[in-house]
């Protein structure tokens, strides 16, 4: 007889916050890819292009976690016109030992929503100055949202500018952060005024055509792209390759689907260039920013040491809280 909990969105809300113990599990999974032989299949992806949907599947072993999660996250981009939300999914996470089935996470997507705003917050921790306090933010849906508010997890942010192409989103998004956050969050209207008064720039939209032009970049900016990952989607100018030092969450993934594969694809960038991934970064072992100057760009795909990393962290946090449904079989 096995033992698997169950735990529902609302209970991992309770548990599971955008907090440092998030920002520290994710950076120790990034770590463990870069240190470790990490078992990390290919994402494996169906579409289902009349309704503007996508699956992802991801799934990776970590050596020294004793789970590991497979995660199922749908993308449904026209849901909002049916009054539905654009994300949802399950993890399921399994015993590293046996294979048996541990918790069965009925997250709806906040868990990715969680590693992947912490995914956001550690780029931010080594990539972008010490003293950066400006952030532009492109996109107001749940994702831009977090994102600035695990920027101020890592950095002094003072003030902070959301654009969008829906100025009301980005108005309403403004106004929540600015009570949520305490800081001064304003919507503006024109991207390159957005991006370039700004220390940290993060795009986090479902683009498919640039919204980050390569001429706005200034020295010393951070840039953390984190909605290109398919491969049709595109949020930075390919031309800002030449001007930025590019980290990645992961080499083999952003070459097929992230905003590398669009510069390799316009000529930017090659497949065979030497780049740095964000766990050797931190790690020690490669170099990210080197001069106050330099401009950084974080390109983060989602990986799946990031959903094990945080399907442990639920179910360690459920355990001490004695929460979620038990269920033998």
């Amino acid at each position: 007889m096995s033992r698997m909990m169950i735990l529902t969105e609302a209970e991992l809300r309770r548990i599971v916050r955008l907090d440092a113990d998030a920002v520290a599990c994710v950076e120790n999974a990034f770590r463990a890819l870069a240190t470790l032989p990490v078992a990390m299949p290919p994402v494996l992806r169906l579409d289902i292009p009349e309704h503007r949907g996508e699956v992802d599947v991801k799934t990776a072993y970590v050596p020294g976690i004793d789970g590991f999660a497979i995660k199922i996250s749908p993308g449904f981009f026209d849901n909002p016109k049916l009054g539905l939300p654009s994300l949802n999914g399950m993890m399921v996470l399994l015993s590293a030992r046996t294979g048996l089935v541990e918790a069965l996470l009925l997250d709806n997507g906040y868990l990715t929503d969680i590693r992947t705003a912490a995914a956001g917050a550690v780029a931010a921790k080594h990539l972008a100055r010490p003293d950066a306090s400006v952030a532009a933010i492109f996109g107001a849906g749940v994702q831009a949202r977090l994102q600035l508010e695990a920027l101020m997890l890592v950095r002094p942010i003072r003030r902070a500018r959301i654009w969008a192409r829906d100025a009301a989103k980005a108005n309403a998004a403004a106004a929540e952060l600015s009570g949520l956050l305490g800081i001064a969050v304003e919507a503006v209207a024109d991207a390159r005024q957005a991006a370039e008064d700004a220390d940290i720039v993060v795009t986090a939209t479902p683009a498919e055509q640039p919204i980050l032009s390569a001429d706005w970049l200034r020295p010393g900016q951070h840039v953390t792209a984190m909605g290109s990952d398919s491969e049709h989607k595109n949020e930075i100018d390919p031309r800002a390759f030449a001007r930025a030092r590019y980290v990645a969450d992961s080499l083999r993934q952003t070459r097929l689907l992230g905003e590398l594969h669009h510069a390799i694809a316009a000529g930017e960038g090659r497949e065979t260039d030497d780049l740095a991934e964000l766990g050797a970064v931190i790690a020690g072992t490669a170099l990210g920013r080197r001069t106050r100057e330099d401009i950084t760009l974080a390109d983060l795909t989602g990986t799946g040491v990031q959903d094990t990393a945080i399907a442990t962290l639920a179910r360690d946090r459920a355990r001490a809280a004695n929460a979620g449904t038990a269920f033998e079989s």
